[in-house]
């Protein structure tokens, strides 16, 4: 297929068309796409079509499939979804899981929980899988299995040329290493992965929260720091801070509250002797821990499930200083002026190991992450300052959780994988149909 014509299975779409506005929506809300051309994709052979015909045509070429991250600025250009391309089948022998590009992680972890296997999924069950894997992904249980990107056996992609690739570390490792944390932007159009699943039933997690006022959010961030230090390297844990404003629509238990907790997740034994520590932070608000199916795991962190708008920033730490960072929840608390999530993850233990992908800064310690909502520039006045503390610690950025405050590719790599990605660019996307802003 050299050019791409609407179908009955294959809708094109322009600006005037009907449904153009639907075919668009995403679970981000903030930013808005305008193509001039979609191509609604439902098989690897209508992804390779969509890519001859923008080169063809000197479009620039962007992908979405959920829509929860940021495609880039797809105006004038061919943009590409693929939220129909929904296949999902678990080889239990092998312990391996192939997904297509538009499968979501609630739909992987269904599939694999009648074998007693789990995907290494993220704490939203609504997230593409294919997506979260390119650009890293940082787990449920990343410190006890490490990224997504590690598990990765085979990516089907479609590479400037028009041409479908089944890539491995085998054959092409220079595209496979690329791809896997240097994400597709600028390389291609992964149409399915092929993953390896862990052997995990059930684990014990939840969260302890506190009220940030009448404990202390710097407090409670500065016994959780310290309580990191303790745990094995098996246990995965993070730090989150929200101040609710007194809205109606939320329960009564966070209206104005301040809440501030440490989630947790964790496979191995004696889960309950190892968050004693923190249950003498102070009064806890509320707690969920408990021995849970893995196919409950996405209450550990409840994040939202449906759509709105957000800008958030990322940056992962050398190491976390809680004096610095708690200047930072006092910029980003309750009186911020705007409502502003903050997550600290722990990292090390096999997040920390060798692997031959681009995602980059695995010495890092500690990931923070910034979330805010109202409109960009008041966003990056709200996140700007506060990444500003904690610079002296900061190693970079990351690609997964940058949510467009600012609009710049600075601090994704380190030079090293900068400069591999970019000679990996040359060689399979040398006319920048794929453009990296």
């Amino acid at each position: 297929m050299d050019t791409v014509t609407a179908t009955a299975d294959l809708p094109v779409l322009h600006p005037s068309d009907p449904g153009y506005e639907d075919e668009l929506a995403g679970f981000q809300t903030g930013f808005t796409q305008r193509p001039a051309v979609v191509v609604a994709a439902r098989t690897a052979a209508d992804v390779a079509g969509a890519v001859r015909y923008a080169a063809a045509r000197g479009l620039p070429l962007r992908v979405r499939a959920t829509g929860h991250g940021l495609p880039g600025a797809s105006e004038g250009g061919l943009l590409i979804t693929t939220r129909r391309m929904d296949g999902v089948s678990v080889d239990p022998v092998a312990r391996t899981v192939r997904v297509e590009a538009g499968v979501r992680w609630g739909d992987v972890v269904a599939a694999a929980e009648p074998y007693g296997l789990a995907p290494l999924n993220g704490s939203a069950p609504s997230v593409g899988a294919v997506g979260y894997t390119l650009g890293g992904g940082l787990g449920i249980l990343a410190r006890e299995f490490g990224y997504a990107a590690d598990h990765v056996r085979s990516l089907d992609v479609v590479t400037g040329d028009g041409r479908a690739r089944t890539v491995t570390a085998e054959a092409e490792p220079g595209l496979y290493g690329a791809l896997l944390g240097g994400g597709t932007e600028g390389l291609g159009v992964v149409t399915a992965l092929e993953i390896g699943l862990v052997p995990v039933r059930t684990l014990y997690g939840g969260s302890l929260a506190f009220d940030g006022r009448e404990v202390g959010a710097a407090a409670v961030l500065r016994a959780y720091e310290a309580w990191t230090r303790t745990v094995p390297e098996t246990l995965t844990s993070s730090f989150a801070a929200v101040p609710y404003p007194d809205l109606p629509a939320l329960p009564p238990r966070l209206r104005g509250r301040y809440v501030v907790a440490v989630r947790v997740a964790y496979t191995g034994e004696d889960g309950e002797g190892l968050v004693a520590p923190l249950r003498g932070i102070g009064p806890v608000l509320a707690d969920s821990l408990r021995e849970m199916p893995y196919s409950e795991s996405h209450t550990i962190h409840s994040d939202p499930d449906f759509p709105h708008a957000y800008y958030g920033e990322a940056a992962v730490l050398s190491e976390l200083d809680v004096e610095r960072g708690g200047e930072l929840l006092g910029l980003t608390g309750p009186d911020a002026g705007a409502m502003c999530v903050v997550q600290v993850n722990h990292l090390g233990g096999a997040l920390a190991k060798a692997a031959t992908n681009a995602v980059p800064y695995r010495e890092g310690r500690f990931l923070v992450r910034l979330l805010t909502m109202g409109e960009r520039e008041a966003a990056r006045a709200l996140l700007d300052p506060a990444f500003a503390v904690l610079a002296p610690h900061t190693l970079g950025r990351a690609a997964n959780f940058a949510f467009g405050a600012g609009d710049r590719a600075d601090g994704l790599f380190d030079p090293d994988t900068r400069k591999r990605l970019a000679e990996i660019k040359s060689r399979y996307d040398p006319a920048n149909l794929f453009r990296r802003d």
